[in-house]
């Protein structure tokens, strides 16, 4: 059985430590985990690696956020991957920060990586680990809140809140995703 895991983000240094890219984030904390470099692929980095007699394929694609939809088509086609074997990992702004949400479908909350995979793979049917930033911004604010960089204090817990969307990424591999569900959203 094989799975891809499709972190969100932007490419480029200076979306590197924001908050709209936890999704490559959380995708580098696992990949280190299993000694699975990333490297540049077609449309992503890409890494894999085998964990208990599955074959596990990570995702950032390099489209950029609003057209993340054609990194993961590709990568489902190219890997045969059946949608119910896709988690996409993202930011959330409605979750408390370090929160952490898994869901077997759903809408795309106004998330444009979510936006641009719901409408290439014509459904919203797919895993997602949503990963609260917060929403401490003022009205109009946004964008520059979602591309601003941690605050020090959420900075300091940001590792350990990461190795529990970790947790839960293999929750939805090994143990499913109604397990995954029960232990993680609370």
């Amino acid at each position: 059985m094989s799975f891809l895991i499709a972190g969100l983000g932007n490419i480029g240094p200076e979306y590197e430590n924001t908050r709209h890219n936890i999704g490559f984030k959380i995708l580098d904390t696992l990949a280190n985990t299993q000694g699975a470099p990333f490297n540049l692929e077609r449309l992503a980095f890409y890494a894999t690696y085998r964990n208990k007699g599955k074959n596990i394929y990570l995702i950032k694609p390099t489209t950029y956020m609003n057209l993340s939809g054609k990194a993961v088509r590709y990568w489902m086609n190219e890997l045969k991957i059946p949608q119910q074997n896709l988690l996409v990992v993202l930011d959330d702004l409605a979750i408390p920060f370090g929160s952490i949400r898994v869901r077997m479908k759903g809408s795309d909350g106004g998330h444009n990586g979510l936006k641009d995979i719901d409408a290439t793979l014509g459904n919203n049917n797919y895993a997602r680990l949503r990963f609260g930033i917060g929403s401490e911004f003022a009205k109009g604010h946004q964008v520059n809140y979602v591309l601003s960089p941690w605050k020090p204090e959420e900075q300091k817990l940001l590792d350990e809140r990461m190795k529990v969307a970790c947790e839960a990424i293999n929750s939805f591999m090994f143990e499913g995703i109604e397990r995954a569900m029960s232990k993680y959203n609370k």
